[in-house]
């Protein structure tokens, strides 16, 4: 069986979950539609034209979002304990000059987006995202969603790694990103666009 996200891109991408397989012609640009065919314990994205897919979240991953958007909800989205003034959702569908992104978290300021869309995905740029890395999506998180997150603007992003227990902040700069921090295991995490609070890292952790 294969897993994660295999693009053959001299020939055809194909994609396999269980025993579905469903396969997309390299001569043609993935749809929406694709997205819509796909089993629904499956997200689906489409980079420039290429229909990428991956399972629903480990364990280690679903805690670290989880948490993370815990913390984070509490003070920025509803004002406990912080300043609020945010919107933060987990896993929300991006659509953005043609391609369909989904990270693991991502807020929006509450003056840019006073309300939420009627569709079902979003099409204004979120001021944050967040992804969470594992072994099969890593790559595709940082050589390929990085940069166009940086160049449809997006402010901020952090990377979350629950394998090796580190944060990477990360602020837009023109264009391009400029690493702020890299924390790893307890430290404490107060790194911008949330730097007026501050939690402990450890707390993202399984174990």
């Amino acid at each position: 069986m294969l897993r994660g996200r295999q693009a053959l891109r001299s020939g055809t991408y194909v994609c396999s979950v269980g025993e579905n397989w469903m396969s997309v012609p390299a001569s043609r640009l993935a749809t929406y539609d694709d997205i819509i065919a796909l089993p629904a314990n499956v997200v689906g994205e489409i980079i420039n034209g290429v229909l990428h897919t991956h399972p629903r979240p480990a364990p280690r991953h679903a805690r670290a979002y989880s948490a993370i958007g815990s913390r984070l909800f509490a003070s920025y989205d509803d004002g406990l304990g912080g300043p609020g003034g945010w919107w933060i959702l987990d896993e929300p569908e991006l659509h953005l000059s043609g391609n369909v992104l989904v990270p693991d978290l991502a807020g929006w300021r509450r003056e840019r987006m006073p309300k939420f869309p009627d569709t079902a995905w979003f099409e204004l740029v979120p001021d944050w995202v967040c992804e969470i890395l594992s072994p099969s999506t890593a790559r595709l998180d940082r050589a390929e969603k990085l940069p166009l997150y940086a160049h449809e603007g997006v402010g901020h992003c952090w990377l979350v790694d629950p394998d090796l227990r580190t944060l990477e902040a990360f602020e837009n700069q023109n264009g391009k990103w400029l690493l702020l921090a890299v924390l790893e295991n307890d430290a404490p995490v107060s790194q911008r666009p949330f730097d007026a609070t501050s939690f402990p890292l450890s707390s993202l952790w399984a174990d």
